[in-house]
C-alpha cells in the first residue's frame, strides 16, 4: 500500500536499492534528471502505468517518455536507425528524447505509448538517474513528477507538494541542473522538432548536417509536452511585458528591475534552470504574473514554449 507520506531517499547506495525495489513492486517514485524530476513506473506493468495517469491527473491521450540506462537498451525496444544512432551519439545521455517506432515485440504497457504506433525514449544524463535505471533493470515510464498541467517540479520539495501521498518515495538529490524538459525529436519519417527543450535546436541541426522540420503543428498529440494548455501556475501570466499593471509580480531577465530575475546577466542557460523553481515561487503569492521579454532562440525558444503554455487558455 502506497503510505501517506511518501519515503526521503537518498542517492545513496541503500536510497537507490530502495527505489529500484519499489518499482520493481509497481509503486510509483519520483527521481530526479538533469531536466525535471521524473515520476517513474516500470513501463511494462499496466497497473504501475495506470498509477501514473491517476496521481498527476494526466490524460490517457497524453504519452509518456521512457527512460533507459543506454542506447543499447533503447535500441531493444524500437526500429533504430542511423539518424537515430548519430543523435544518441551525439547527446545520450542527456536532455534529448527521440520518438521512434515500435518492434513487436516490445514488452510495454500500451498505456505507455496511448496507443501509438511510436514511444518516445531517452537517456538521461544524471548520475542518481543513470544508477537507478541501471540498478532496476528495466524501462522507467516517467513523466515530470507534478500534476498534470501543472508547473514542473525542478526540486524534491516541488514534488512533495504538488503529489504528496499519491507516490510511494522521492529519490531526492537536489535540483536539477537543467531545469527543461527534454528536447523531443520525430524520427518517424524526417526528423521533426515535436517540443523545444533542455537542448537547442541548433545543436541537433549541427549534429544532423541538416535541417530539422519546426514547421508542423500536430492536429493529435504525437509526444509528451504538446498540450495547448501546461506547465502552468495557479494566477493568469502574461509573456513579453514591457509593462507591468498593478497588482502583478515580474518575472524578468536580464538588466531588468523585477519580484523575480531569471538570469541579471541575460545567460539563457542560467534563465532555464531557473525558470520552474521560480514560477513555484512567483505562484506561492497568489497574484497574476507579468513575465519580461525572452530572446526566443537557443534554450529560449523552450523556454517561450513553457511560458506560452503556462499563459494558454484553461478548460
Amino acid at each position: 500500500m502506497t503510505p501517506t507520506r511518501p519515503l526521503a531517499l537518498r542517492p545513496d547506495a541503500a536510497g537507490i536499492d530502495q527505489a529500484a525495489s519499489l518499482l520493481a513492486s509497481g509503486a510509483l517514485v519520483a527521481f530526479p534528471t538533469e531536466t525535471v524530476y521524473g515520476l517513474g513506473a516500470d513501463a511494462r506493468n499496466g497497473e504501475a502505468v495506470a498509477a501514473i495517469y491517476a496521481a498527476k491527473g494526466r490524460p490517457s491521450f497524453n504519452p509518456l517518455i521512457v527512460h533507459l540506462p543506454s542506447t543499447d537498451a533503447a535500441r531493444d525496444l524500437v526500429h533504430w536507425s542511423d539518424t537515430a544512432d548519430r543523435l544518441a551519439q551525439a547527446f545520450w545521455p542527456g536532455p534529448l528524447t527521440l520518438v521512434l517506432p515500435l518492434r513487436a515485440d516490445h514488452g510495454l504497457s500500451g498505456l505507455v505509448t496511448a496507443g501509438l504506433p511510436t514511444v518516445a525514449l531517452r537517456v538521461p544524463a544524471q548520475p542518481s538517474a543513470q544508477t537507478l535505471l541501471r540498478a532496476f533493470g528495466g524501462p522507467v515510464a516517467a513523466p515530470s513528477a507534478n500534476p498534470s498541467g501543472r508547473i514542473s517540479a525542478t526540486t524534491a520539495a516541488h514534488v512533495m507538494a504538488g503529489l504528496g501521498h499519491k507516490l510511494a518515495a522521492v529519490l531526492d538529490d537536489g535540483p536539477c541542473t537543467v531545469g527543461l524538459e527534454s528536447t523531443i525529436i520525430g524520427l518517424d519519417g524526417a526528423p521533426t522538432l515535436l517540443r523545444a527543450g533542455g537542448l537547442p535546436p541548433e545543436a541537433i541541426e549541427a549534429a544532423l548536417g541538416g535541417p530539422l522540420d519546426q514547421s508542423t503543428t500536430p492536429v493529435a498529440i504525437t509526444a509528451p509536452g504538446q498540450l495547448a494548455s501546461h506547465y502552468a501556475p495557479r494566477a493568469p501570466l502574461r509573456m513579453n511585458v514591457t509593462t507591468v499593471e498593478p497588482g502583478e509580480l515580474l518575472l524578468g531577465f536580464g538588466h531588468t528591475r523585477a519580484d523575480l530575475n531569471l538570469s541579471e546577466r541575460g545567460d539563457l542557460h542560467e534563465a532555464a534552470a531557473n525558470l520552474f523553481e521560480m514560477l513555484h515561487r512567483l505562484d506561492a503569492m497568489d497574484q497574476p504574473i507579468a513575465v519580461a521579454p525572452i530572446p526566443d532562440h537557443g534554450l529560449g525558444r523552450a523556454i517561450n514554449d513553457r511560458l506560452a503554455r503556462a499563459a494558454a487558455p484553461r478548460d
